[in-house]
């Protein structure tokens, strides 16, 4: 009884107060709801009013937005920085029954087995603006960029920036030679050690260049 209500103050100083729960692995602040549901690498960023649903994984330096909703299986790689009022809808309604409602309301929700059940998969290092909303059965490739707005519907290769509604890509970040390159090297799967040996390339503008090593 006592950790109970030891939680429920916990949850209430949380929301009122905005304070911040750090963990070996995630920085909480203020109250998110559906955690346990979430599976985090390591050095990740929940602000308040997060909400998650389903089987979620956040990978390694990946940290979220404001007021994220995330539905479903999805999984998010390292190093991806995520904006506010970002919504990810692994899970739909059906539409080919005779109707789209699952609730408890009709049938006592027998109808929810007809729920239509994909999976979100996000690269490491990708960029999802503020109010991006991604739905279906989508793949978001590394170091991708998806524009504040955006509504995503397909999946997006790897390094193209999308924007639009639906979302289309308007961009390579880099040239086909770079990407390559940075797909080699994978640095995301490094040490800090590591990391730090190779730290003047992530110092350098690629712009209309053709490698990394120029």
């Amino acid at each position: 009884m006592f950790i109970k209500m030891r939680l429920f103050v916990k949850k209430v100083l949380y929301y009122f107060l905005n304070t911040t729960l750090k963990t070996d692995k995630v920085i909480l602040s203020g109250f998110s709801r559906g955690l346990q549901n979430v599976a985090f690498e390591g050095k990740n960023a929940v602000p308040d009013r997060c909400n998650f649903s389903g089987k979620i994984s956040i990978g390694y330096g990946t940290t979220l937005g404001y007021n994220n909703i995330l539905g479903g299986n999805i999984t998010i790689g390292k190093y991806c920085q995520i904006g506010a009022d970002v919504a990810m809808h692994a899970t739909n309604h059906p539409v080919h029954y005779l109707t789209t409602y699952i609730n408890t309301n009709l049938f006592k929700g027998e109808l929810n087995k007809f729920k239509e059940k994909n999976e979100i998969i996000i690269g490491h290092d990708v960029w999802i603006g503020h109010n991006v909303i991604i739905v279906g059965n989508v793949n978001i490739g590394n170091g991708a960029i998806l524009a504040a707005g955006s509504v995503v519907t397909k999946d997006v290769p790897a390094y193209n920036i999308v924007a639009g509604v639906p979302a289309k890509s308007i961009n390579k970040r880099f040239s086909d030679s770079i990407i390559k390159e940075i797909e080699d090297l994978a640095w995301w799967n490094l040490s800090d050690q590591e990391l730090e040996k190779i730290k003047p390339l992530f110092f350098k503008d690629y712009q209309n260049k053709k490698s990394i090593y120029e």
